[in-house]
């Protein structure tokens, strides 16, 4: 009798992922705003729809790779999935990971100052501190704080959304209405899954709970809606103050002052800074799963120390790319030419080499696998 409750096996994983993805860049709305409300409110709202089928499809692909070759950390997966040619996603894998913590010191530094009037520094080392302490008590604890916070980032933005939508949502529909879809929207939604969908990378561990092809499938395509939903949400009441929030360098301030909701202000802005923990934390933690792997072929075992810091190393060399750079430069650039590498060294592999390995039931022996409990693989 397996001890992986459904909770762990189905919803686990796209709650992890759910958390990776927002903290990347959409809990402060630039995100949205960079891939999807600039080709239009409904072209945008199309997109995610798109995105979702597609994060679905691919990390499906990925779950069921991982779980048949026993590969629950990034380098071995990728060695699976493109042979020698591995290294590459590393490199690549490498600069998103400091824009996306550099991202995350930029916002959490521009939220603090703005709510509290003090400098940015100071949000920037709570964060470095908070991820610094999760990442050293390792996998569980990451596990039951991405999950039990991401309850609260539900909870919190359909509050948010619901009271905006309430005040400004009546011009929504006429909003939606008069755009003429003729911006590239499909496309600008394919390279949001192409470089969001690398969050497999970082909750990759969690793939230890699935214990057939068939959680596998189930997880996978739940992922897709339970990430993409608190998008869905914020990207409708953000619509509502189409086109003035374009060029606003964190929407969700925009939507706050507008509402003036002193005790939602609060909550909303404590939860998405726990959310920029939380990426960071589960980045960083497959970075370290990355790091202690060369130990275990080597017969031993990374040092609990040094956790810890490989995540302050790693967030100081952010924050100084991201105080160089600035938020909105690093969204729209960074992420938007990251996305070209990642469609042809993960989204084509996946759907190619994934589904034909798959397809053929072989892990990495090139032998049928068994899940844990002797159901068909």
């Amino acid at each position: 009798m397996s001890g992986n409750t459904k909770f762990q096996r189905w919803f686990l994983p796209g709650f992890l992922f759910q958390s990776v993805v927002i903290g990347g860049g959409y809990a402060t709305g630039r995100e949205l705003v960079a891939f999807f409300l600039s080709v239009g409110p409904l072209g945008g709202l199309l997109g995610l729809f798109v995105a979702a089928a597609g994060f679905s499809l691919l990390m499906a692909i990925a779950f069921e790779l991982s779980r048949m070759t026993h590969t629950y950390d990034y380098r071995t997966f990728f060695k699976q999935l493109l042979g020698r040619g591995w290294f590459l996603f590393e490199i690549a894998f490498g600069i998103l990971a400091l824009l996306i913590l550099a991202v995350l010191g930029a916002a959490s530094g521009e939220l603090v100052s703005a709510r509290l009037n003090i400098p940015p520094a100071v949000g920037t080392i709570s964060l470095m501190a908070l991820v610094g302490l999760l990442v050293f008590w390792g996998t569980s604890l990451i596990e039951t704080a991405l999950a039990g916070w991401s309850v609260l980032l539900y909870v919190t933005y359909a509050v948010l959304i619901f009271s905006y939508l309430s005040k400004y949502g009546s011009v929504l529909p006429d909003i939606l209405a008069a755009d003429p879809l003729d911006q590239p929207w499909l496309f600008s939604s394919i390279k949001y899954v192409a470089y969001n969908v690398t969050a497999v990378a970082m909750i990759i561990f969690c793939v230890r709970h699935f214990e057939s092809r068939r959680d596998a499938f189930i997880a996978g395509a739940l992922a897709g809606p339970i990430g993409v939903l608190p998008a869905l949400l914020f990207f409708l009441g953000m619509a509502a103050s189409y086109p003035e929030i374009i060029d606003v360098p964190v929407p969700a301030d925009f939507m706050m002052q507008r509402l003036s909701v002193g005790w939602l202000e609060i909550v909303f802005y404590l939860v998405v800074f726990g959310t920029f923990v939380e990426t960071g934390s589960a980045l960083i933690h497959s970075v370290n799963e990355r790091i202690d792997h060369v130990f275990v072929e080597k017969g031993s075992e990374m040092p609990r120390w040094m956790r810890p810091l490989v995540a302050l190393v790693l967030l100081f060399i952010a924050i100084v790319l991201a105080q160089r750079i600035g938020l909105i430069d690093l969204v729209a650039n960074g992420y938007g030419a990251l996305s070209y590498a990642f469609i042809v060294i993960m989204v084509i592999p996946l759907l190619t080499v994934g589904i034909w390995r798959i397809s053929q039931g072989r892990g990495s022996q090139g032998t049928p696998q068994k899940g844990p409990s002797g159901n068909d693989a």
